[in-house]
């Protein structure tokens, strides 16, 4: 059944030509034709069209010509083998599952270590301040690399860099469940995050470059939003359950069987894409790492020592005069680490702006129901994950069934209705009191927040990527999950001064209450952007069927 959802009928895959092969010319330049580096879904069809202009050689031509004809349709028979018609589907299938899987893996790992935190203090001896960094090494490294990973991924092919990614992601979660000491295990958390960043950006490379537009996107597309927007919950029910049941090293080793099965059916089931021949933009990728680390360090200092700080305030410096740079040389470079068409015009910059903004509300709500839990309603680490379970069961059903609805209705319309939703069940939750149980006070707002949530990654994703030009995919997966990361820093800062300066006031509830409510505020501003420049996304009739190439 999954195998006709996602994957159409199709008459089998190109394979890449073989070296020895002579080149079939005549396919390149006959007008109106489809060059022959392009996949289609009938190569047969050509291979019949091709001989049959062999045979239709009027009499006059010389012997020489038909044997060159020949020659010509041999070579391109050789060059369309196909794979059985009954296999591909289910290879593809399969492909598409490794590419989820890693998306969730990664999602997960930024959230799961959260809950063991406590433990993880008492093991290692970690202080106060010295503990934020469990947690901030890993955002550093992730979202500071996001960027320059993905023009790497482009030029070593997206298959190879997720492999290595996760490879590096493997030994890191290994060596952080092995760690000796507090230094050892902030270390290893920062190697995570660069196997990570590695990674992260060739997921949606993979899926782009294994769909075709309509349908089976719209259906590939929902399970992976589903991967990322259920991770941050289901990391802390894993990481309460793992925590409580095993130990706080296992929130590490839990990853090594994971990564070893994602390397396994990369290898196996999905198909390298074409890698770009270009030289590195070294100006641009130095800019880039180096705004984003200091973006982030900057806002995360700023929830901790207040915005006025020196350290953040020079990071805020530093991160300006970086991304100014940026701009500069990626305006003048041939291939750039960001190319900034991807911001030229209101059209293309307001979804990735929504991306922004919707993560921002997202996780101060995962932050902040998870202190309101454990310090107003006295919740275990465990009983504060499976609270979420409700959220996370109503996005995974609404997930499953905006595939159906996309195409009639379109991007544009599901996903504004999305974050509407999104932003009043965080208005919802903002009227928590001291008084409200979880029955009273956050069961039906994170309904509601879950439905939000299924109607709208998709929808923002989708578009983004569709506007994409195609040299420039895997940028944009780059450039998206960078915004996601960086919506999240920007959240959690903002609005942790919004609650440490209510709850002086009003106490911790008051203070979440308050939180929330910003929360809400920032979804709302990606609802606007979204709802005046979003657009439905062209189905398979309306764009052209190249995408990024698969071997």
């Amino acid at each position: 059944m999954a195998d006709t959802a996602l994957i159409p009928p199709t008459d089998g895959i190109r394979l890449p030509e073989r070296a020895d092969a002579p080149a079939d010319r005549s396919d390149a330049t006959a007008p109106g034709r489809r060059p022959s580096h392009v996949a289609t879904h009938a190569p047969a069809r050509r291979t019949t069209a091709t001989r049959t202009a062999a045979t239709r050689t009027p009499a006059t031509h010389t012997a020489a010509t038909h044997t060159t004809a020949t020659r010509t349709t041999a070579a391109h028979t050789t060059a369309t083998r196909t794979i059985p018609t009954s296999t591909a589907p289910r290879f593809r299938t399969l492909g598409l599952i490794v590419v989820f899987v890693t998306q969730l893996m990664l999602v997960v790992d930024a959230s799961i270590v959260n809950v063991a935190l406590p433990d993880i203090q008492k093991a290692l001896g970690f202080t106060p301040v010295g503990l934020s960094w469990v947690v901030t090494a890993y955002a550093l490294a992730f979202a500071g690399l996001m960027l320059l990973s993905g023009k790497v991924g482009s030029m070593i092919g997206a298959k190879r860099a997720l492999i290595i990614g996760t490879l590096v992601f493997i030994v890191a979660s290994a060596a952080g469940g092995l760690a000796p000491s507090a230094e050892v295990l902030v270390v290893a958390r920062v190697v995570q995050g660069i196997g990570a960043a590695i990674a992260a950006p060739s997921t949606l490379v993979l899926l782009m470059a294994n769909t075709t537009p309509g349908k089976q996107r719209n259906r590939a597309m929902a399970l992976f939003v589903l991967a990322a927007g259920s991770g941050g919950a289901i990391g802390l029910i894993l990481g309460g359950v793992l925590t409580t049941g095993f130990g706080w090293e296992w929130v590490m080793f839990v990853n090594v069987p994971v990564g070893i099965l994602i390397v396994a059916g990369a290898l196996l089931f999905l198909r390298e894409t074409d890698r770009e021949r270009a030289r590195l933009d070294v100006g641009g990728a130095i800019a880039s790492t180096v705004g984003m680390v200091s973006l982030v360090y900057a806002f995360t200092t700023a929830a901790s020592a207040g915005w006025t700080s020196p350290v953040a305030l020079a990071a805020f410096a530093v991160a300006a005069v970086s991304l100014v740079t940026l701009v500069v040389i990626e305006r003048r470079h041939r291939s750039p680490v960001v190319p900034l068409q991807l911001f030229g015009t209101p059209r293309n910059a307001a979804p990735l702006v929504a991306m922004l903004l919707v993560p921002a509300g997202m996780f101060a709500f995962f932050y902040f129901i998870t202190l309101f839990t454990q310090q107003v309603l006295h919740f275990t680490p465990l009983q504060t994950g499976l609270g979420l379970l409700p959220f996370v069961v109503t996005l995974v059903v609404v997930s499953q069934l905006v595939p159906r609805f996309l195409p009639r209705v379109g991007e544009w319309i599901v996903g504004a209705l999305g974050m509407g939703l999104l932003a009043g069940g965080l208005l919802w939750l903002s009227t928590l009191d001291s008084h409200d149980t979880f029955l009273t006070g956050i069961l039906g707002p994170i309904v509601v927040m879950g439905l939000g949530a299924g109607m709208t990654f998709a929808p923002i994703t989708a578009v983004v990527m569709d506007r994409a030009p195609e040299e420039h995919v895997s940028a944009a997966s780059s450039v998206l999950q960078a915004m996601q990361q960086l919506g999240g820093s920007i959240g959690v800062a903002a609005l942790t001064t919004v609650f440490v300066s209510v709850t002086t006031i009003s106490g911790e509830a008051g203070g979440v209450a308050a939180a929330v409510l910003g929360g809400a505020a920032f979804v709302f501003l990606g609802f606007v952007l979204f709802a005046v420049w979003g657009s439905r996304v062209r189905a398979d009739s309306e764009t052209d069927a190249t995408m990024p190439v698969v071997h």
